[in-house]
């Protein structure tokens, strides 16, 4: 496994290590042993399976707040997702920024978003599939959320003209809004 750092602090691009031949190639994609050299999450309780039908659609930007906060680590395992990480935690060096990765099924790699920071992606093809490791399970009472479009993080999303959004990642709060409401939380009694 090949890990990189990212812009964002302690989110890494994961590279898979191929040994190929004529038959194809093998290689890990997951070892508890890599992840803890570099202190990073080793525990994996959920495993999730996100599939998107059609070029353009948005996923996101999703979190969960503490004392559920998620760390994963994401790849994809058909088509292509352009993948955005967004740091929220207000002592960290990256805070307010955005990073992204392209996650490519034919090339194997994934990213590794740490605790909070919010995690989207826009398919790229027509069916994309990404399969999530998840360090907490998934809690309905802090599930978060913040706009795809928001204008304080100006995420360029590479198909503008295509952005399709449903469900409720169509009424998440803005970024500044966000970031109130997990403040009054944490300071409430």
């Amino acid at each position: 496994m090949i890990f990189k750092e990212t812009s964002i602090a302690g989110a890494w691009t994961i590279d898979l290590e191929k040994q190929a031949d004529e038959r194809g190639y093998f290689a890990r994609a997951c070892c508890e042993a890599e992840f803890a050299s570099r202190h990073l999450c080793t525990r994996w309780p959920q495993h999730n399976l996100s599939v998107t039908r059609g070029l353009g659609m948005i996923r996101g930007l999703h979190y969960q707040v503490p004392p559920a906060g998620e760390t994963k680590v994401v790849r994809c395992f058909a088509g292509r997702a352009w993948d955005v990480i967004v740091d929220l935690r207000p002592g960290s060096s990256s805070f307010g920024r955005w990073t992204s990765v392209e996650l490519d099924a034919a090339a194997g790699n994934a990213v590794y978003i740490p605790v909070g920071c919010a995690h989207g992606f826009q398919s790229l093809t027509d069916e994309c599939v990404l399969y999530y490791l998840m360090g907490e399970s998934y809690s309905p009472a802090h599930a978060r959320g913040i706009r795809w479009d928001d204008p304080t993080l100006a995420i360029a999303w590479p198909l503008p003209g295509l952005a399709k959004v449903g469900g409720r990642d169509g009424t998440l709060p803005s970024f500044d809004d966000a970031v109130r409401q997990s403040r009054a939380e944490t300071e409430a009694p």
